[in-house]
């Protein structure tokens, strides 16, 4: 069944989880050693820049959203607004951003349930991608389902996190060491990898019930919940462990609780990172799958993948394709060291998101268009102070996909 409709069954409680349980996932537990690598201390400096621009991301993506309720987020946006290779750069940049993310995030969920074996691990991630493949595969509705109990559970363990790193708080320890601009800009950049969980809402506007209301709010609210929780947690990290531990750590959180003292602690740490990799893993999933249904309805990807299950009413192909890849990538890469590469493309995508909405009319509009400028120039800012390697990586595979797509259409002339 190939370009038949989805079924509009989320309201804004849903929404908002999808979009909080995307972004309260791997992340938290995961994405301090990097900024703390950068910036040191000025990692909460560098959490505000992303969150700010995270928010002006979120507000352009909420306004474009309610005029073009439809699969797919950005791709579809740039494609109406700007054009169809605009299009088609916003849609590769994040199916290759978030690809990236899935397979990283399956690897965290396997580290944190099964420490020790390699082997071992990576035929756990394997068996976690299959897994919610086939929980999104029988509709969205249980995808929100599942994603509440995750949620829940991810939100009660970092909220004993928090309880006992205060236990061991010292707080002149927040203006220990110095940085640099370019080092906050980097953490930024680094940073903005946990925030962007909310493209998960857009790219299921055609499921969501009345999306000219929904969509707006339930982007915000997820937004400000997941910011309060992250700016919450780093207080109380760099209060209890000196920035330069955690920027040697890869697992900072559980570290910080065994050193505070309270050891009995860490495998509920292990247990909830796990349990949030996984509430991640299942949304980026089902948004990668309906922003590659979007591209195959344009023939931009190929057109099996625009098919929607007759019964479950879900891009089941692209669903399918995108397990397949990240199964390969599980089974062959070390992807916990590439937030930066995954930041490059979703900071892409959402410039190009920026620039969409600037060109609304004022009867579309909902916010300045300062708001699209600042989250324009943030985007390309923090993009461009990425480490080198993640840039020059992610400039090398989008320019590699719109390579593709001009013979491809050479090809079919």
């Amino acid at each position: 069944m190939t370009g038949a409709p989805l079924a509009r069954r989320l309201g804004t409680a849903d929404a908002v989880l999808i979009g909080v349980g995307s972004m309260v996932g791997a992340g938290v537990f995961a994405v301090w050693a990097p900024a703390a690598r950068a910036a040191g201390n000025g990692l909460l400096i560098g959490l505000l820049l992303a969150g700010i621009v995270a928010y002006c991301n979120a507000a352009s993506s909420a306004q474009l959203a309610a005029v073009y309720p439809l699969s797919g987020g950005t791709y579809v946006y740039g494609r109406e607004r700007l054009g169809p290779w605009w299009g088609f750069a916003a849609g590769w940049s994040f199916l290759i951003g978030k690809t990236a993310s899935c397979a990283a995030m399956a690897l965290t969920f396997a580290t944190y349930a099964v420490p020790g074996n390699e082997p071992v691990r990576r035929l756990v991630a394997l068996a976690a991608v299959a897994g919610l493949t086939a929980v999104n595969y029988r509709g969205i509705t249980r995808t929100a389902r599942l994603t509440r109990i995750l949620v829940g559970c991810s939100l009660a363990v970092l909220a004993v996190v928090v309880a006992v790193l205060l236990t061991a708080a010292e707080p002149e320890r927040l203006t220990d060491g110095s940085t640099s601009v370019y080092g906050v800009l980097q953490s930024a950049g680094l940073l903005f990898f946990a925030f962007a969980g909310y493209a998960r809402i857009a790219t299921m506007g055609e499921e969501v019930r009345d999306p000219a209301r929904t969509i707006p709010r339930a982007v915000t609210i997820a937004l400000v919940v997941a910011g309060s929780i992250y700016l919450l947690v780093a207080v109380a990290l760099l209060m209890a462990w000196p920035a330069a531990l955690i920027a040697g750590s890869p697992d900072p959180l559980a570290a910080a609780v065994d050193a505070a003292g309270h050891a009995f602690a860490v495998p509920v740490v292990r247990v909830g990172a796990a349990l949030a990799s996984l509430g991640a893993l299942l949304a980026l999933i089902a948004g990668i799958g309906r922003t590659s249904l979007a591209m195959a309805r344009e023939r931009d990807l190929p057109s099996w993948l625009a098919a929607v299950h007759p019964r479950y009413r879900v891009p089941h192909h692209a669903e399918l394709a995108v397990a397949a890849v990240v199964g390969v990538l599980v089974l062959t890469t070390d992807l916990r060291g590439v937030i930066g590469f995954s930041s490059f493309g979703v900071l892409l995508y959402y410039a190009i998101a920026n620039a969409s909405a600037y060109t609304q009319p004022r009867e579309q509009r909902r916010w300045p268009r300062a708001v699209n400028v600042f989250g324009l120039v943030g985007c390309a800012v923090l993009a461009v102070t990425l480490p080198v390697t993640s840039v020059l990586a992610g400039a090398a595979v989008v320019l590699l996909g719109l390579a593709g797509r001009l013979v491809a259409r050479r090809v079919r002339r």
